[in-house]
């Protein structure tokens, strides 16, 4: 499966946890900005070596605040250049305030099939605290625009442990993202990312970080009422109806190469990992003058490895171990085996009839640490 990941950086505002790459120039730069993706899809379609495009994300940033003309073109312009007529699943990220009945009635025409939308709270107070530009009422409003033309593959994105959220809070937030009977979940414990406003702000003693066990009771409370809706649990973060499973997603998770256009957009190839620069202005001139905006790596196969048993312990699926043993060889086989033992032992992993090594409930708690001690150490 191939699958194409654009990045389109430009917000109205930033929001004060972000450390993603986003810039406030769309007025500026969006045209040109557009033209390059395009060129740089022409220039770069070599590297999915005639594998037809099952996916393709449109992330941010803010994707929805593109003006109509500028992503039709988009659209246009890399169906042009990469065969977009096979497409299983395409993704647009969107903020709830711009998901009105125009912008709405424009995705069906252009082949998007799913929508992903960052609501992260209920709470209008917290919303305006992080610098949303949304209300709750917003949010509600937008899943019924998006039903009325037919997108009903909705996934919405929500964050725990933001300042000012109680276990209450987060509670009453998780029944009304249900009420709004998305097909798709994802939410993220907040993250104090140096150099983001928030960080400033419980640096200097503005906001106080919520209590490391208030979070994982978040959490808890999070897997427990999902999975009592019908919702399936399949990546740490992330949790789906039957069936709504983000493809794309999916293949950074099983490690299937993918291919990323825009600035700061990465691509993997299997052992190659490819970066645009996160700046929007030496991208587009990259890119103008002909050349590829990219750096690469090559992976080592202990970065490999790691990326392998980190991806698949994040998901249901797990680690194959037959797999492990035919890509990384007998030594790498009995590293993960034998330090797997006392996690399965300590309740943490457990292993599977197919011979899949997967994480307990209790061991998703402990991720980290579990994932530490299965890596490469030598």
């Amino acid at each position: 499966m191939a699958g194409i990941y654009v990045h389109i950086p430009f917000c109205a505002s930033r929001c004060s946890y972000c450390d993603f790459y986003s810039t406030m120039r769309l007025q500026e730069s969006g045209a040109q900005y557009v033209d390059a993706i395009i060129a740089e899809a022409v220039m770069r379609r070599g590297e999915l070596r005639n594998e037809t495009v099952r996916t393709l994300y449109l992330g941010g940033g803010t994707p929805s605040q593109l003006p109509l003309p500028f992503l039709r073109h988009l659209i246009d312009g890399l169906n042009d250049a990469l065969g977009l007529n096979e497409l299983d699943e395409f993704t647009i990220e969107a903020n709830p305030d711009d998901v009105v009945p125009e912008w709405c009635a424009m995705l069906p025409t252009s082949g998007v099939n799913r929508v992903s939308m960052g609501i992260q709270s209920f709470e209008d107070q917290i919303l305006a605290f992080i610098g949303r530009r949304h209300n709750a009422r917003q949010a509600v409003d937008a899943m019924g625009h998006l039903r009325e033309v037919g997108i009903d593959n909705i996934s919405i994105d929500l964050i725990y442990g933001l300042p000012g959220q109680t276990l209450a809070s987060w509670s009453d937030t998780v029944r009304r993202a249900i009420e709004l009977n998305p097909s798709h979940i994802s939410a993220y414990c907040l993250s104090y990312e140096q150099g983001t406003r928030l960080w400033r702000q419980r640096e200097s003693g503005e906001v106080k970080e919520i209590p490391e066990e208030t979070c994982l009771d978040m959490f808890r409370t999070l897997v427990d009422t999902l999975t009592e809706a019908g919702f399936e649990h399949y990546e740490i973060s992330n949790f789906a109806l039957p069936g709504y499973y983000s493809r794309h997603n999916s293949s950074y998770w099983n490690d299937t190469p993918y291919l990323g256009l825009g600035a700061a957009a990465h691509s993997y190839d299997g052992r190659m990992r490819r970066s645009n620069p996160c700046d929007i202005q030496e991208y587009i001139a990259k890119i103008q003058s002909g050349k590829v905006a990219y750096e690469q790596e090559e992976l080592t196969w202990e970065e490999r490895y790691d990326e392998r048993v980190m991806l698949g312990l994040r998901t249901s699926d797990g680690v194959d171990v037959d797999r492990l043993r035919t890509d990384f060889g007998d030594k790498a086989w009995r590293h993960f085996t034998s330090e797997a033992q006392r996690h399965i032992r300590a309740g943490n992993l457990r292993l599977s009839d197919d011979g899949r090594y997967i994480l307990t409930r209790d061991g998703i708690m402990l991720s980290d640490s579990v994932m530490r001690d299965l890596m490469w150490d030598d």
